[in-house]
């Protein structure tokens, strides 16, 4: 699985996750920008560069529009296109929402929405008008299933869902095919989150592997690959088949009576856009389009 010729953006690759991802995605061709807010992203340019690949540092928060502009303009004017972008920056601010405060919160939306809305819109007219492009969003299990004490964390891994759902949708007809990785590693934000004994076995570099699967030439579109350990596992978001029932006076009733058939994951199935939702209680109420002659 080659990456020759191809031009890779990787956020918050100073350490961790992103610099296992630059470095596999260099060792595979990519030419890679090592981004990152701190000098850490020169070393691990460097690293590439000594390894025989090439690579360019870029220092500098995802938070600022112009400084993604401009490091997305640099990586054009030295290589003509971008291919690939991973939005894996990030920091934590745990605590339960009772004690949080606000600007904590802002702060990580900021960070993992906002700095992943900066960067694909810095690169998305590139990538369509070279009909070509690949982008991972970095979600987490804390934004799909929810974990204590990261309110803020989880609210914006979850919004990246959303992101990634809607820009797969639109960047499809343009070749431009967009996913998204929950990872479980051993970075600087979870020590002190999990034991020791567990953070040996959860490399990042056990992770990098299902990042190169949604990078591919025949990579998926809007896919949720959960990795750990070694581990890979896919997340879905489906609905079920649910009930019908009157409405009236008495539906909020009929709603709790009815309440595990609705529930009921018999059958359920993963909708392709939201319309689908919409569309089945019509047709479950009686609706049918007309159709022209």
């Amino acid at each position: 699985m080659r990456l020759d010729g191809r031009v890779a953006i990787v956020t918050g690759a100073g350490g961790g996750l992103g610099r296992s991802h630059a470095l596999l995605l260099a060792q595979r061709g990519a030419r890679v920008v090592v981004n990152d807010a701190g000098a850490a992203a020169e070393q691990v340019a460097a690293e590439i560069i000594a390894a025989g690949g090439e690579a360019s540092a870029a220092v500098g928060s995802v938070t600022d529009y112009e400084f993604v502009a401009g490091m997305t303009a640099d990586a054009m004017q030295r290589w003509g296109r971008v291919d690939i972008l991973v939005n894996n920056a990030g920091i934590l601010r745990d605590r339960t929402f009772a004690k949080m405060d606000l600007d904590d919160f802002r702060l990580v939306v900021e960070v993992h929405l906002m700095g992943a809305v900066n960067c694909t819109k810095a690169v998305w007219d590139t990538m369509r008008e070279q009909a070509w492009g690949r982008i991972v969003m970095t979600t987490s299990s804390s934004g799909l299933y929810g974990n204590f004490g990261q309110s803020n964390y989880g609210a914006a891994k979850m919004a990246l869902v959303g992101l990634m759902q809607t820009l797969g949708l639109e960047g499809e007809k343009y070749g431009i095919r967009v996913n998204c990785l929950a990872p479980t590693a051993a970075t600087q934000m979870m020590e002190g989150v999990l034991p020791a004994e567990m953070l040996r076995l959860l490399k990042p570099d056990h992770v990098s592997p299902g990042l190169l699967a949604l990078v591919r030439e025949d990579a998926p579109n809007r896919a949720i690959l959960c990795a750990g350990a070694g581990g890979f596992e896919a997340a879905r978001i489906s609905l079920t088949r649910g009930v019908q029932l009157a409405t009236g006076d008495g539906a909020p009733e009929a709603v709790a009576a009815q309440w595990a058939a609705i529930i009921d994951p018999a059958n359920d199935f993963v909708p392709d856009n939201a319309l689908r939702q919409s569309e089945m209680e019509l047709a479950r109420a009686g609706y049918a389009p007309e159709r022209s002659s």
